[in-house]
Formats: structure tokens, sequence, C-alpha cells
């Protein structure tokens, strides 16, 4: 009998330990997942001709702290979700555009995440270009979540965006096609906020082949926004989400 009771409390403890390694490692997968959500894909767009609508953003039920980046559907504008406030960009001429505050519009391909708390860094004087940034970005986050979206807020010097302005019916099969029509927009001196993702494993995705940036500009009077392509900066801070 005390044979069978040593037995089963040793069974017992073994359980228990099973079920406390069990549950501190889906702890550690928990912490470790990102709340990205992505739909469709940049190359899916560009060599696969997929323009039409993937999503669209207002059956996006969690508006709060809500951040977004993509194009419009058959690649006609640009979209921007900034702290639940929607965006979406069109040309009118070489020099000129529209911006409204709009959810009802689709995308091909998005990429967003809702983030209401945030840690201030400030941009030291050497940080001035995209590249500057996404060097920095890297650094300050090995332990980061990844990918996750971050934010800056101040003035550029000076900036290129552009807006996708695909011509009605145009089929896609690569890049140079679906780039038809696109305008690039040169912003100096502007107090502004950048929205950006960053990711290292999502190129063709949601970021160019060559960079982990995925990054729209809007302008404080909210008259211009666009994905961003050059950057000088003047005075910015960097956000990054919480961990």
């Amino acid at each position: 009998m005390i044979i069978r009771k040593i037995t089963l409390s040793l069974l017992a403890i073994g359980m228990m330990s099973c079920n406390s390694t069990k549950k501190e490692n889906n702890t550690k997968d928990a912490e470790t997942l990102s709340d990205i959500k992505i739909v469709g894909a940049m190359k899916n767009v560009m060599w696969k001709g997929e323009l039409g609508s993937s999503i669209n953003l207002d059956t996006i039920s969690d508006k709060k702290g809500l951040y977004a980046l993509g194009p419009k559907t058959y690649l006609t504008g640009e979209l921007l979700i900034n702290n639940g406030k929607s965006y979406v960009s069109k040309v009118t001429s070489d020099s000129t555009m529209t911006v409204e505050k709009r959810f009802d519009v689709s995308a091909p391909f998005l990429v967003y995440a809702n983030v209401t708390e945030w840690n201030e860094v400030d941009l030291s004087s050497n940080i001035k270009t995209i590249q500057n940034l996404e060097k920095l970005i890297d650094e300050k986050t090995t332990e980061f979540k990844r990918p996750f979206v971050f934010k800056l807020i101040g003035k550029v010097s000076k900036a290129i965006i552009h807006i996708q302005n695909l011509p009605e019916g145009t089929k896609v099969s690569s890049p140079d096609q679906a780039h038809q029509g696109q305008t690039n927009y040169e912003l100096k001196d502007e107090e502004a906020e950048i929205v950006g993702f960053f990711s290292t494993e999502h190129k063709g995705v949601f970021t160019h082949h060559d960079s982990f940036l995925h990054m729209h500009l809007i302008t404080k009077d909210e008259n211009k926004m666009g994905h961003l392509d050059e950057l000088e900066i003047e005075n910015m801070k960097l956000f990054l989400p919480k961990k």
C-alpha cells in the first residue's frame, strides 16, 4: 500500500511537471508571435498582375491604434491608416494630388497592426536618410517581436513620395509594367508623420526586394500623402511599439 501511494505521488508530480513545461512552452510561443497581419503580397501584384481587391479596409473591425499601408486596388492610389484614421491619395497632375479620409476602399495587398503604446526615441543628428534609419531600427530592435510597425513625427528637410496611377485596363506581369503612371512628388521643409513597417523576412511581400522598410508619409496638414522613396530628416522623433 505504501509503495503504491509513493508510485501514485511520483506519477502526479511527473504529470504536473509535464503540464508546467507545456504551459511554459506555450507562453514562450505566444510571446514570440507577431501581431502583424498581412493580406496579399507585393510580388503577386507586380509579377502575377493580381491587382484586384484582397481586403476591404472597412472590414477591419478593430480600429483602435490601427496602422496600415498598401496601394489602392488596381494601383490607382496609395493607402495609409494612421492611428485609426484612413487616408487615400490619388494623382491629379504631375504636381498635385488629392488626399481623402475614407475607409470604403480596398487593396491588393495590405500590412496592418494595432499599437496603442509607444516608446519614444530621439534621433541623433547623423540619422538623416532611409538607409540610416533602417540600420538604426534594426540595431535597436533585436529583442523585438518581428515584424512590427513604427512611426516618425517631426520635420523633414526633403522627401520624395510617389503615388501609383496605373492607367485603367493595364495588364501587369512585371514591376516595370506595374509602375506605369507612377507620379513622384518632392517635398521640402514639411512637418510630417511617417508610418512604417519593418521586417527582415518579408521582401516581396510588403517590402521591396532591397529594403527592410515600407513607409508612407503624410504631411501635418494632411494635404500630401504617398509611398516614401527618399528622405532627408531635419528633426524627427522615432516611435517604436512597447514590447
